[in-house]
């Protein structure tokens, strides 16, 4: 890790995110070309928005999906999890998978570094992606969703949050993995006028946390219905419980009736974070599903890899 020059996976919470996924048109040599030129200019585009406000907090971390990589890397070794998102089909709900070649996680406290960056990128990559999805999201309040509840609170901090995120050689010795992470994005729709008939302790329930101060509740019956918090709780063989770390934000316009949450999950082991969507989509035991995917659908589904900063730097110099 430490001899290893790593993108910016691990940075603070922000105020503003954009979350962009690309396709790539065809794979025509020129295009190709020109992707890869953007990538391996990617220090070069994050220095030239930060230096505008370096207490901004800008960050963008670029993910790769499985087709783009082959197109990209050629010969060199592809991370040994890497594949496209699994659609995940339980008894009343389905996780979606739609398509992405290139993803960039862009944030700051500024809309408008978000803003510059996003413009600055699209100019660069001119006519050889395809957009297939614009998400702006925000930081609501003391860090809540728009159900309500606070997010995020069982990241890892400091140390576990770089353990559970990057990629070290006993995980995935490859050279193309070494101090990357698998990143799985959904982006989820809420019906907010049905959650609202709920009750605060239906909706903790569901949670499996109090709404006012995020205390963590037991569920009532573990053989049972569980909680999101306990579907999304994993174990590896070991017994150790598994850690991601999550980016979430949430995005909406009240006068559209569009309200909703980007999860972003980024993880050394893209297995843990299957296993979440399986136990959520599935449920645990089977047929009890997490409950709160009867009040927010996922509209999009996708897989990529965030290599490492000399990776994408070394494709400026093919």
């Amino acid at each position: 890790m430490n001899q290893c020059k790593t993108q910016n996976i691990v940075a603070p919470l922000t105020q503003s995110a954009t979350f962009l996924v690309f396709s790539i048109k065809g794979e025509q040599r020129e295009s190709i070309e020109t992707i890869k030129s953007t990538l391996g200019s990617t220090s070069d585009l994050i220095k030239n928005i930060n230096i505008r406000d370096n207490t901004a907090r800008f960050a963008c971390t670029v993910g790769i999906g499985n087709k783009a990589w082959d197109c990209l890397f050629g010969q060199k070794g592809k991370p040994k999890e890497l594949h496209a998102f699994k659609e995940v089909r339980g008894k009343k709900h389905v996780a979606v998978s739609t398509p992405g070649d290139l993803f960039y996680h862009i944030r700051s406290d500024r809309r408008d570094l978000c803003f510059e960056f996003e413009r600055q990128l699209t100019d660069m990559l001119d006519d050889s992606v395809k957009v297939e999805d614009v998400t702006v999201g925000f930081r609501y309040f003391d860090t809540r969703d728009l159900l309500g509840f606070v997010d995020g609170t069982a990241n890892p901090q400091d140390a576990e949050a770089l353990e559970a995120a990057y990629i070290t050689p006993s995980i995935d010795p490859s050279e193309s993995a070494i101090g990357g992470s698998y990143v799985l994005i959904q982006k989820y729709k809420h019906d907010i006028k049905s959650w609202k008939t709920l009750s605060t302790e239906k909706q903790e329930s569901i949670l499996g946390r109090r709404k006012f101060d995020n205390v963590e509740l037991e569920d009532a019956d573990e053989k049972a219905q569980k909680s999101h918090k306990t579907l999304c709780t994993i174990s590896a063989s070991d017994g150790g419980e598994r850690a991601i770390l999550r980016d979430n934000m949430p995005f909406g316009s009240p006068a559209e009736n569009m309200f909703g949450t980007y999860f972003i999950g980024y993880s050394r082991e893209l297995w843990v974070m299957e296993k979440m969507l399986e136990r959520m989509y599935c449920g645990d035991p089977d047929g009890l599903h997490d409950r709160t995917l009867d009040y927010s659908t996922p509209q999009t589904g996708s897989v990529f890899f965030a290599p490492s900063m000399d990776v994408l730097d070394s494709l400026g110099d093919d």
